[in-house]
């Protein structure tokens, strides 16, 4: 598998930024289509370890490229939204999905970066546990005094579908336990055993029934089941492997702690086991491969977890997933097939991405038809100065390639057979201009990725702009999806995001416009003015994240709205930072006058986690004419709320602005972010007359000097623990 690997490495390292946008939003369209079939037609087309695979791509696509965050990513959300059949269960604490590993390299580097945020050296133990891990459907038994009081599935991660009914008749789940903590949530996994599936698959059959494609989908199906009679009738079992809201602890390490679940009368996997290192992971990982296929249940890899529960919690979680843990994923599987043509795509930036089109093959139980092509200089083998680039190939329409799908999920080119290339096969030659609108497009020094430079006059750019700004994660308003969106910019109702909140006063004079569309009624019609009007009142991150600026994604949005607090202060930084071009990127000193001094310009690179290349895209983007007015339109509609308040009741540095500069000894840089943002500070990377408090290790240099010089008040670590209480 070395090579299979190389080449995957080489995959990924060609990622651009743009390429990954253009990728996130085909995980985006197949996951919306796998929701509905799934969750509205009860008949999905995807199997659900493809899908939560499809999110972990995602999520290792942004590992790559924290900047970036898509429209819909399917990092930003945790399974889907209950279906409506059942009751909600809100989980006390979130069920998290996991982040991906491909390959050794990726778990060498999952260690090293635990390390590195725990400041621990080379030397230092740091053991793990090392589980398989289950393909089947994720599930929360919360018990109070013994008693099981409510099952629920994942769902979006913090509501969930109450099938408590239904997970009482599993013979796995005790209903009553002794010796539990008066609280306990015990996390794990329904599945279906092979000899069970083949079993329900053969009486489904002989009454007439429709089969289930694989074990995973029959347990979800059986589990999810409106009428509980049913769920009984299907030979469901369950392996607990975590925990959620406990009133007392289970153990110190997650080695005790799943042996208590087990004490407790829990089924937990006997493959569980614990490595002090990295080898020892990878060898217990090589040992469960092969024993893969014998198992009698499906496992899609295994999962590794920092074994000790108080390093866990110094770790913490990132947005969707844990940073302790990671799931170590088997291999793509492979096949050959024909290059048909190559498609040219436009992303909402403007992107130029090259689609492969290949004759029909199964790849890892899935049917293959398209391919990713990542950029011109993927494709031609070389790059823009005709030097060979790792990973690219000569690539024509005509070959013969080698297709895989990275984690399962993603198709990729592994490899060109050129030995059956056809005569006459040309190279290919990538286009100058736009498919969509004949624009130019351009390709800037240094960046591997070919833009349209149409704008708003390009129906490509436009569209995907307006899906991105009703997605889930911007305005999320129920009932105008990716479908809508297209249907009503093709017959002109919507050209802009203000034209959404004109939608009713426009075409919905008595519902009679809307609800004769085909598709439409006057309920449904109905539903969307009403949904439309709910979203103008929007926390001012959702705004910012919304508008689809290059390079701002929803981390960055929230960054920016906790800074300035509301959209005038916002907009008024970024129209001065515009006029302040002294410390800005080459192109906006080119087209402004230079300025001795740039206050407006250093606010917005002073707030932590923001860089020169958002405040390009923000000064760039939301001061050209027609974007800004567009803008404005938009914000004349809307009530725009500050971002909430944390509860950081009695915190001594609530509202304040701290900065963090030198060598800090008892924490990482990234922990002590953590903390103080949860205590309700604002963490700026650079010191100003705005900040309160600079907190100076040793080593300490120019931040130090200009805070003496502001007279803002400086501590050391040690002070900065002591005031936090932590001390």
């Amino acid at each position: 598998m070395a090579e299979e690997t190389e080449r995957a490495e080489a995959a990924v390292a060609a990622l651009s930024e743009a390429e990954a946008a253009a990728r996130l939003a085909e995980l985006t369209r197949r996951l919306d289509a796998a929701n509905r079939a799934y969750y509205q037609d009860d008949a999905p087309d995807l199997s659900d370890a493809d899908y939560d695979a499809l999110k972990r791509e995602a999520a290792a696509i942004e590992a790559r490229f924290p900047h970036l965050a898509h429209p819909d990513s399917p990092t930003a959300q945790v399974g889907a939204a209950p279906a409506e059949g059942f009751g909600k269960v809100t989980h006390a604490e979130r069920m998290l999905s996991l982040a991906n590993a491909f390959d050794a390299a990726d778990v060498a580097d999952f260690v090293a970066g635990i390390r590195r945020y725990l400041n621990l050296p080379d030397a230092a133990p740091l053991a793990f546990t090392a589980e398989p891990k289950i393909d089947g459907l994720s599930l929360s038994l919360r018990y109070e005094d013994g008693r099981l009081v409510s099952a629920a599935t994942r769902g979006d991660g913090v509501t969930g579908e109450n099938v408590t009914a239904n997970a009482l008749t599993i013979k796995d789940i005790p209903a009553r336990l002794e010796g539990a903590p008066a609280v306990l949530e015990v996390r794990g996994e329904v599945y279906m055993r092979h000899a069970d599936f083949a079993a329900l698959n053969a009486q489904q059959a002989a009454a007439g029934d429709k089969t289930f494609a694989n074990p995973r989908n029959a347990a979800a199906g059986s589990l999810r089941q409106l009428d509980p009679a049913v769920t009984r009738a299907r030979p469901l079992s369950f392996f607990a492997y975590s925990w959620g809201e406990l009133s007392a602890p289970l153990g110190r390490s997650q080695a005790e702690a799943v042996a208590r679940l087990a004490a407790l009368g829990f089924p937990t996997n006997p493959l569980t086991r614990r490595c002090d290192s990295l080898d020892e992971m990878l060898a217990h990982y090589a040992g469960i491969e092969e024993r893969r296929a014998t198992l009698g249940y499906d496992i899609d890899g295994v999962v590794y977890k920092v074994d000790d529960l108080a390093l866990q919690a110094r770790l913490g979680l990132r947005s969707t997933t844990p940073r302790w843990a990671i799931a170590h994923k088997f291999p793509a599987e492979l096949a050959w097939t024909r290059l048909e043509a190559i498609d040219i795509q436009v992303g909402r930036t403007g992107a130029l991405s090259p689609v492969a089109r290949l004759t029909p093959v199964t790849v890892g139980g899935v049917v293959v038809s398209n391919a990713t092509l990542h950029n011109e200089d993927y494709i031609a083998g070389r790059d823009s100065r005709g030097q060979p680039i790792r990973g690219g190939r000569d690539i024509r329409v005509g070959d013969w390639v080698q297709v895989y799908r990275a984690g399962d999920v993603i198709p990729k080119i592994a490899d060109v057979d050129l030995s059956r290339r056809p005569e006459g096969a040309a190279p290919f030659v990538f286009p100058v201009t736009c498919p969509e609108c004949g624009s130019d497009a351009v390709r800037e020094e240094g960046d591997a990725v070919r833009r349209c430079t149409g704008g708003l006059i390009c129906p490509a750019q436009a569209v995907e702009k307006l899906k991105h700004f009703v997605s889930r994660q911007a305005f999320d308003i129920e009932g105008l999806g990716s479908k809508q969106v297209e249907a009503f910019y093709a017959d002109g109702w919507i050209r802009e995001p203000a034209d959404i909140f004109d939608l009713e006063r426009n075409y919905g004079t008595g519902l009679r416009q809307l609800k004769n569309r085909e598709g439409w009624g006057e309920k449904s019609a109905r539903n969307l003015f009403d949904a439309i009007a709910e979203r103008r009142r929007i926390g001012l991150g959702r705004l910012i994240f919304a508008l689809g600026i290059r390079h701002v994604g929803e981390v960055a949005a929230a960054d920016l709205a906790r800074h300035f607090g509301s959209w005038a202060a916002f907009i008024d930084t970024v129209d001065r930072a515009a006029q302040e071009p002294a410390a800005a990127a080459p192109d906006v000193r080119a087209r402004k006058p230079h300025l001795a001094d740039s206050p407006a310009w250093s606010e917005i690179t002073g707030i932590d986690g923001i860089g020169e290349a958002v405040a390009v895209a923000l000064t760039t983007t939301l001061t050209q004419d027609a974007e800004r007015a567009s803008v404005d339109r938009l914000v004349a509609q809307l009530q725009v709320e500050a971002p909430p308040a944390r509860a950081t009741a009695g915190s001594p540095v609530a509202g304040k602005t701290v900065v963090f500069t030198g060598t800090l000894e008892k924490m990482t840089r990234a922990e002590a972010k953590a903390r103080a943002e949860a205590l309700g500070a604002k963490v700026a990377g650079s010191v100003s007359a705005k900040t309160d408090l600079l907190v100076a290790g040793p080593g300490a240099g120019s931040k130090a000097k200009k805070a003496a010089e502001l007279g803002i008040e400086t501590i050391d670590e040690d002070g900065w623990l002591a005031l936090i209480g932590d001390g």
